[in-house]
């Protein structure tokens, strides 16, 4: 099957199932719109008949998560307009369009020459857009990053930016680039766009709990989206479409979801990066195919230069404890950031009012066009930089210094412009369709 040729979206199915919804995609009701099509419009503020500005959307990837930053964006006014989009598989591209239309009638504006799959596709998309969402195999963050940030387009780039430290150097300079061009990059560590979340981290760093010394950072939850193997698949096919479970494409469960937790603990050090760090990880319940070649559960200790501890941990285990909070203790108190209280000395509770930092980090984004006045979450570097230390760390058995990780060039797989369809897989089932782990204590990656 080939897919590196252009193709709309009036064709046969790729024979790949959807992913699915995911919790974050807050697909709830449909903003209302009524601005008029898009012909003609080539660039953010541009006036229609009735002189409203209009800021152009396009997806990389279709599954829930750009969906969701898609909803989000689009609730950001009437005036945002979904024009392209692209997935490596064209029915899950169609699906989703499918499923905008339907919330965002007179916002998608996707016609069959825009709606497109394959792997050389992308600079279509970005060729139509103002502010280009990535939220595919994070494998490729980096890569589509650079590409939007070149051809003078905002970005917003789905966690983790990275996944290994070849790819955390190529979005560091994306960073860079994207700064010095003034064009917006956001990271969606969207717990920053958090009311709460704001408040707590101000009285932390107003000394309401006293200097840090520990945190206890937790992403316990059930395995991510399975997606079971179509027969017409071949084996490279198959990993793409339940990339999340493949190592070379996803990075694991440090670099997936612990990146959030580290990202919030960064924010209450003030930026702070660890000095070194240790795992222990492993699978234990999480067997057959459809897990691919990750681990169920890791532990990362941290130790910072202030003499602060981070004990971080996480699991895609059923029937087992879940939490996806932090508490962070000081001399003086303690946070539960999860609940937005502090108790202690300067005991406190955040009363509200509560937002959705997912929307309001999408319209920051807007907003930043429409002003002229870019962002760039560069914090998104060095907590990238964190998880993938603490993923190497797990994958090894060994300590793990951050001079050691930044000055490595190691990347899982081969690289992102040697990555399609036609890729040998990287990893393979055995005769009992489990795919090899990696062995701590004998793995060596850097």
């Amino acid at each position: 099957m080939e897919h590196k040729l252009s193709h709309r979206c009036g064709g046969g199915s790729s024979g790949a199932t959807g992913r699915g919804r995911t919790r974050r995609e807050f697909l709830k009701a449909a903003a209302g719109g009524t601005a008029a099509a898009l012909a003609g419009l080539s660039i953010a503020r541009s006036a229609h008949a009735r002189g409203e500005q209009v800021v152009k959307i396009g997806m990389i990837g279709a599954g829930g998560r750009c969906s969701g930053a898609a909803a989000e964006s689009m609730r950001a006014g009437p005036f945002v307009k979904l024009v392209a989009m692209c997935d490596v598989f064209e029915n899950r591209v169609r699906a989703a369009r499918e499923r905008l239309k339907k919330m965002f009638p007179d916002q998608v504006l996707v016609d069959d020459d825009q709606c497109l799959h394959g792997f050389d596709v992308q600079q279509r998309v970005i060729e139509a857009s103002d502010i280009v969402l990535i939220a595919c195999a994070s494998k490729f963050h980096p890569m589509y990053s650079e590409m939007a940030i070149k051809a003078g387009k905002h970005v917003f780039v789905e966690k983790p930016p990275a996944i290994d430290p070849a790819g955390c150097k190529r979005l560091a300079a994306v960073c860079q680039l994207a700064k010095q061009k003034g064009l917006s990059i956001v990271c969606g560590l969207q717990s920053r766009f958090h009311r709460g979340y704001q408040e707590c981290m101000k009285r932390i760093h107003d000394g309401a709990i006293g200097q840090i010394v520990a945190a206890q950072a937790m992403f316990l939850r059930s395995p991510y989206q399975l997606v079971r193997r179509d027969p017409k698949l071949t084996e490279t096919q198959y990993q793409f479409s339940n990339w999340y479970h493949f190592c070379w494409l996803s990075g694991d469960d440090v670099n997936q979801s612990l990146v959030h937790n580290m990202d919030r603990v960064a924010w209450a050090l003030k930026e702070e990066t660890p000095r070194w760090c240790f795992g222990l990880a492993g699978r234990s319940t999480s067997f057959g195919e459809v897990y691919g070649d990750m681990f169920d559960h890791h532990t990362v200790v941290y130790e910072y230069p202030s003499g602060a501890r981070v004990y971080a941990m996480c699991q895609t285990r059923d029937g087992c404890y879940h939490n996806y909070s932090d508490i962070i203790m000081g001399t003086k108190g303690v946070c539960y950031l999860g609940d937005c209280r502090i108790t202690g000395e300067n005991a406190w509770k955040f009363e509200g009012p509560h937002n959705n930092p997912y929307d309001d980090e999408q319209k920051a984004l807007v907003d930043s066009v429409l002003q002229g006045k870019p962002i760039q979450t560069e914090y998104m570097i060095n907590s990238t930089w964190t998880v993938i230390m603490g993923q190497i760390a797990c994958y090894t058995g060994k300590a793990v210094e951050w001079d050691q990780v930044v000055k490595s060039d190691f990347q899982f797989g081969p690289p992102p412009e040697q990555s399609n369809f036609d890729t040998p897989p990287p990893v393979k089932p055995g005769p009992d369709g489990n795919y090899p782990l990696p062995i701590p204590g004998f793995t060596k990656l850097i």
